[in-house]
């Protein structure tokens, strides 16, 4: 990518161009490693639609949330903005899931 076609083209300061690079390449493995983790659980769906498994489970669900809440707390990250952003996902999962599973 070329400084003309990069998200931080046009900054002349390079201490804010150093923190936005830093930034697109957290983007960047953010999208790589959803894409990855979405990989996963197409798998999954495809196995509970094969096995008639329920596309959720909500007891796994809550589970995940507490531990991730738990594991944002650690960070230093905001454990309910953690629990959105999880919740989100896993309603997207569950979409997935019960697509699959009409599509049999």
């Amino acid at each position: 990518m070329t400084q003309e076609t990069s998200p931080t083209a046009g900054t002349t300061d390079p201490v804010l161009a150093s923190f936005r690079s830093s930034i697109d390449n957290i983007d960047a493995a953010l999208i790589h490693m959803l894409a990855e983790r979405f990989r996963i659980t197409k798998a999954v769906g495809e196995y509970k639609a094969k096995t008639a498994l329920p596309a959720s489970d909500p007891g796994r669900e809550e589970r995940q949330i507490t531990r991730l809440r738990k594991l944002a707390e650690d960070a230093h990250l905001d454990p309910d903005f953690g629990e959105k952003f999880i919740r989100f996902v896993i309603d997207e999962v569950i979409r997935h899931h019960e697509q699959a599973k009409i599509e049999g």
